[in-house]
């Protein structure tokens, strides 16, 4: 089947045909008929399986009827992180070019008055996170009587993150009489009750869960026998010192990590930046834009942070550790050897990792080269038994630069529990946090700063230098 076979209208397709496809994927053949039709839709798949074209492109098609009025969008979406939400946007700038259709993206970092002026002139579609659509509620500058269409992208990630209060909050404010468009890689408890609740007879399109890796990436594993973060930092050095990158992609399985790494990198003079949840807007849209352009070499990242960016044509992935859940392997490492190109992959296993990363053997059933970089073992033996950690195992709690400052009474961060990560206070309610954020961060270069935190010149934001 092609594309033109789907009935969207010939703007759309001409469209689609100037960025060069022609075959519409599972999800997109079966959801795209359904959407334009009106009816309900429960989509269950990962990213990579073309999910968002296949709501962006009928609803482009819907929407060519009809006019925006002031403060109420016809169609609204919903998605977990604000680089999810721009990549949404993107989506609907390249398919909706031959129509004049207009949009707003509400998202925290960027400025009220801007968002301000684009809701009051009507929008046909408004992408937002679900913190910053209720800021702009909450302050009169929206009305949700007019949507039509209700998407909400990535469910079980809104899920992880805390975002389904404000998720039933939303569908209680639109018309009871709307489409309703969910999809969601996993579908636990409460993303289907979700469904069950504000869906009418949805059709229900599962595209079967990847869960073997693709055979362009060569999958290697360096095993530890010292335990503790300072080794797995080394171990990493180690292994990215062996490696020709020509970009390259590593996971941390907390947002506290992925700081610690980047400074740890920057330190011995390797090309690195971070991008989670607590850093603020405009310095990680500049650090994505750095890395596809080629400009950074190394991106460390949470899960939830990289979780569906489109980052094509990278050729190494790095797991600072075996993910939580074993389906998350799968998915970081595709991040690499796609559309037929290959790509390498490294897992550091230590000595509390054992049970995850049989977890995620048991689930592959592939090959994973055993990988030790020359010299390592000899570094290792040298750390200690401590190895510069006072935690054993991966579920305490890591010692680390800051922790000699947090005085007694002060919270834990949630993200060491091992909880899933959240994006927290810019992605919620805190207004004066996001326009902090977003003044202090205007306008930065990323250069390595003076105490060896990367990306924000002379001026490192408080939290973290705490």
């Amino acid at each position: 089947m092609t594309f033109d076979e789907l009935g969207l209208g010939p703007n759309v397709l001409k469209a689609i045909h100037e960025a060069g496809y022609e075959t519409p994927t599972p999800i997109q053949e079966q959801a795209i008929p359904h959407v334009i039709l009106g009816g309900d839709v429960t989509g269950i798949a990962q990213t990579g399986t073309g999910k968002t074209a296949a709501f962006v492109l009928p609803m482009i098609h819907r929407l060519a009827q009809g006019r925006a009025r002031a403060r109420m969008p016809r169609c609204l979406i919903l998605a977990p992180t604000r680089e999810l939400a721009a990549q949404v946007a993107e989506s609907f700038e390249t398919y909706g070019k031959h129509l004049k259709l207009s949009m707003a993206l509400l998202i925290g970092g960027v400025s009220f008055k801007e968002q301000d002026k684009l809701l009051m002139q009507g929008v046909d579609v408004l992408i937002a996170t679900p913190g910053r659509l209720m800021d702009q509620f909450d302050r009169g500058k929206l009305l949700l009587t007019g949507v039509e269409t209700l998407i909400i992208d990535e469910a079980d990630r809104m899920l992880d993150m805390g975002f389904i209060p404000d998720i039933e909050r939303i569908c209680k404010l639109l018309p009871p009489k709307r489409q309703t468009l969910l999809f969601s890689a996993t579908m636990p408890p409460e993303i289907t009750r979700l469904a069950e609740t504000f869906q009418k007879d949805p059709k229900r399109i599962e595209v079967s869960r990847p869960t073997q890796t693709a055979e362009t990436i060569t999958q290697h594993v360096t095993k530890i026998e010292t335990g503790g973060d300072k080794a797995r930092r080394v171990a990493l050095r180690a292994i990215l010192r062996t490696c020709d990158i020509k970009n390259g992609i590593v996971f941390c399985n907390r947002k506290r990590e992925v700081d610690v790494v980047v400074k740890s990198l920057a330190k011995h003079g390797f090309d690195a930046a971070a991008i989670h949840g607590d850093l603020p807007q405009a310095y990680r849209t500049q650090t994505l834009e750095k890395f596809r352009e080629g400009e950074l070499t190394l991106l460390v990242a949470s899960d939830v942070a990289a979780r569906g960016l489109d980052i094509p044509d990278v050729s190494h992935v790095f797991n600072y550790a075996p993910p939580p859940k074993d389906e998350d392997y799968i998915h970081r490492i595709g991040r690499t050897g796609r559309a037929g190109r290959t790509g390498e992959s490294y897992t550091i296993v230590g000595p509390d990792d054992e049970k995850a990363w049989a977890g995620v053997r048991r689930m592959i059933k592939t090959d994973v080269r055993d990988f030790m970089p020359e010299g390592l073992e000899d570094e290792l033996k040298g750390l200690g038994e401590d190895a510069g950690s006072s935690r054993k195992g991966r579920g305490s709690r890591r010692s680390g630069p800051d922790d000699s400052k947090r005085s007694r009474g002060q919270p834990r961060d949630k993200a060491r529990s091992g909880a899933p990560e959240k994006e927290s206070g810019s992605e919620r309610r805190s207004r004066g946090g996001r326009r902090r954020d977003s003044k202090r961060n205007n306008g930065s270069e990323l250069e390595p700063a003076a105490d060896g935190v990367t990306g924000f010149g002379e001026h490192v934001p408080d939290f973290l230098k705490r």
